[in-house]
């Protein structure tokens, strides 16, 4: 909804390409000109383009806009992120709010070079594989206290199978297994 034009015709016509384009041209958007100015939308783009503006994308506008500290010292944060914590051009876009385009223009303004869908999934499967012996060895220590494998599974939320192959994994020796209730004779066949 813009406010309501001028109440003279001629102070819509007041509002010179010339103006129009010096204005875009020290950052004002089309909209707020147009709010600005009274003129529809079309009226103030057909101005622009009388006075030979060059049009700007809406990224090259926030990019105008934004300090530039903070410009760097979101990209700094965003190779981190990518660098050592494997994220992805995708995550990288939510956790700086722009697109994977704007984000990956981030990266390279960092120094930051972009990887591969297979280098990424390469860091990603080394990550997940050294968080999973991180867990394996915390198992090792629980199982070595005295900790039996289905209580170890019950705690995290593992199936047994999945604890015998992370104890596995850490290098535990394991306790002789023993069979639970009574004992059965070889013997007696139902």
């Amino acid at each position: 909804m813009n406010p309501p034009p001028p109440a003279t015709p001629g102070a819509r016509e007041a509002v010179t390409p010339q103006a129009l384009r010096q204005q875009y041209e020290s950052g004002a958007t089309v909209d707020e000109l147009v709010t600005a100015s009274g003129l529809s939308y079309g009226t103030v783009l057909n101005r622009l383009h009388d006075a030979g503006t060059v049009m700007r994308s809406s990224w090259q506008t926030r990019r105008m806009r934004q300090n530039p500290q903070a410009r760097r010292r979101l990209a700094a944060h965003l190779r981190t992120l990518y660098k050592q914590h494997g994220a992805t051009l995708t995550e990288l876009a939510a956790a700086a709010g722009e697109t994977r385009r704007g984000a990956r223009r981030l990266l390279i303004e960092a120094g930051g070079t972009v990887r591969t869908t297979q280098q990424t999934q390469r860091v990603r499967a080394a990550a997940r594989a050294a968080e999973r012996y991180k867990v394996a060895l915390s198992l090792r220590a629980r199982y070595e206290a005295g900790a039996t494998v289905p209580e170890l599974a019950r705690e995290h939320s593992y199936s047994v199978a999945t604890v015998y192959r992370l104890l596995h994994q850490a290098g535990t020796r394991m306790r002789p297994q023993h069979t639970h209730g009574p004992a059965h004779d070889p013997r007696k066949r139902p």
